[in-house]
């Protein structure tokens, strides 16, 4: 059961977790988990109209006190109402949300109740998610999937904590509900490096404090943010600085100033216990730490959002994120994988803009704003082999004039523009020559080896990209595709590889690990051999 709090950039000691029994549609359900996993306990058909009801006991909160609702992400539509009254609506079904409901409860029994609607619509971001699940295509989700809490806070309280860094400087800005002003503290092991009555200010750290994030050593100092009126929340902020540069003539990316290769794996957050969701936020933990075994620095997590928790556990294990945006719009099989696949990359990038677009925009800016605080996040694809794509180059100049310190992957794989920091390119059923230009290179997705380690059990057809017996012929293959691929490129300005992927989903058996991560199918120590080859030819 999820039952920390969920948000590790804005903590408050005292809150009411509200997951576990509800009901749907008159019958049990078990919440965080979409009704179409297992641990939801939910049985047969989910629809597209979803009605939860819970009853919670509660006191109405005294004078110059609210009492906030949040819900870490409701997929598609969701409208919020508090003993019949509504509270609030929101749309998305990838991002938290909060509503007041101060004004709507009472002493005693309350009834909240969420109405969510999921259709599947393609107007909304919507990944991989499918009623038809089968190949790359998986298991919708439905309804409420992330954690719900309630807490009650001074009428003055802080809305939001923003930081930025880099190798030495802290800016930052935080936002009240009522405007006046807080107390703003970083600190260190050692003590207090700032104090700061300002809301908006920036700051040099000493040199003698300053200790940068890095993979090796994901070092956070802990943040405090105080009210007026006795608000108080905790968080935390690292120095780090992500940036593409020049060595020796050939594009690099940089992170502190050094050359890093993004040594990464396919990331795509799927669990067979509660699709969205593992069964226990610690699953988080192993994955990252698997993948850090095996000589991985980089998860690019694969067109889904996860619970702020995920973001938190790469920050403290040190595991950089490319986060990729969420996908709206139609697919073609034809149009987008199999010629691109055969080496057809070619195509007018949409010019036409109407609601759905400006939707993908509004929540490609609202993801970044969500994800500003967390060290790991060093980098965003904004489109994925192009998938709902439209005017790409319009889109990253929105996206850098918010993140302007972040790499941006604007079209991964093909239908490239002329705006992103990346050469990107997916390669798959073979090998091949890369060459990298003037940006640097990143090999998006590669690889994606079948290896069924559990045949017996029925499955529907495999997909992949080629198939293996063994751990021991999965081995060699993903090791002789980096000698023969990636390793020759690095010293010519190859910046990334991302390997597909960590672990199989559902019908696609892709995976480093089985879907229920009980089976680890490559040897961790031989991949652990590619990155310590990596690291001595980008130092060559």
């Amino acid at each position: 059961m999820y039952d920390i709090y969920p948000r590790p950039l804005l903590r408050r000691k005292q809150w009411n977790c509200l997951n576990g029994e509800w009901t749907l549609n008159g019958r049990s359900v078990i919440v965080p988990y979409p009704p179409q996993s297992p641990l939801s306990g939910w049985t047969g058909e989910v629809p597209d109209q979803l009605v939860y009801e819970k009853e919670v006991s509660m006191e109405k909160p005294g004078e110059g006190f609210r009492t906030i609702l949040n819900f870490g992400a409701v997929d598609q539509k969701a409208r919020i109402l508090v003993n019949g009254e509504e509270a609030g609506f929101h749309e998305g079904g990838y991002l938290p949300f909060s509503v007041d409901i101060t004004d709507l409860i009472c002493d005693g029994t309350n009834t909240i109740t969420v109405e969510a609607e999921d259709t599947l619509s393609h107007f909304y971001p919507y990944g991989k998610q499918t009623k038809k699940p089968g190949g790359m295509w998986y298991t919708p989700v439905s309804g409420i999937w992330q954690t719900v809490w309630m807490e009650t806070v001074p009428q003055d309280h802080v809305t939001d904590i923003r930081t930025d860094t880099d190798t030495a400087v802290i800016r930052w800005k935080i936002g009240t509900s009522a405007g006046n002003g807080c107390r703003f503290t970083v600190s260190d092991a050692e003590g207090c490096i700032l104090t700061s009555d300002s809301p908006e200010g920036s700051f040099e750290v000493p040199e003698d404090r300053r200790r940068l994030w890095s993979p090796e050593d994901p070092f956070m100092y802990d943040v405090t943010v105080t009210t007026p009126g006795g608000d108080k929340v905790s968080s935390y902020l690292a120095l780090r600085e992500i940036t593409s540069e020049l060595r020796d003539g050939v594009p690099r990316v940089c992170l502190n100033g050094e050359p890093v290769f993004l040594n990464g794996v396919l990331d795509q957050g799927y669990f067979p216990d509660g699709l969205f969701l593992p069964g226990d936020a610690a699953a988080y933990r192993s994955d990252i730490l698997c993948m850090k075994e095996m000589g991985f620095n980089t998860l690019r997590k694969h067109i889904k959002i996860e619970p702020e928790i995920f973001y938190y556990e790469c920050d403290r294990l040190g595991m950089l994120v490319i986060q990729d945006m969420v996908n709206s719009g139609d697919y073609s099989f034809l149009r987008d994988t199999v010629l691109p696949t055969a080496g057809i990359k070619k195509r007018n990038d949409r010019k036409e803009k109407g609601a759905r677009e400006e939707f993908f925009l509004s929540h490609m800016r609202q993801t970044a704003s969500h994800l500003h605080g967390h060290p790991c996040v060093i980098a965003y694809t904004i489109f994925n082999e192009g998938w709902g794509q439209f005017n790409s180059d319009e889109a990253y100049g929105i996206l850098k004039a918010d993140e302007p310190d972040r790499l941006i992957d604007t079209t991964s794989g093909w239908f490239a523009g002329g705006r992103s920091d990346f050469d990107s390119e997916h390669v798959y059923f073979r090998t091949k020559k890369l060459k990298p230009g003037s940006r640097p290179m990143l090999l998006s997705e590669c690889g994606g080896f079948v290896f069924d380690a559990d045949p017996q059990t029925k499955k529907g057809p495999v997909w992949g990209y080629g198939r293996c017996r063994s751990s021991q012929e999965l081995t060699d293959r993903i090791i002789d595709m980096y000698r023969r691929m990636v390793l020759p490129a690095v010293r010519k300005g190859l910046c990334g590889c991302i390997f597909t992927q960590l672990s199989d989903v559902e019908n696609e058996l892709n995976g480093l690990v089985t879907y229920d991560r009980s089976f680890v199918k490559a040897d961790p120590d031989a991949l652990k051999t590619i990155s310590d080859e990596i690291a001595r030819e980008l130092k060559s």
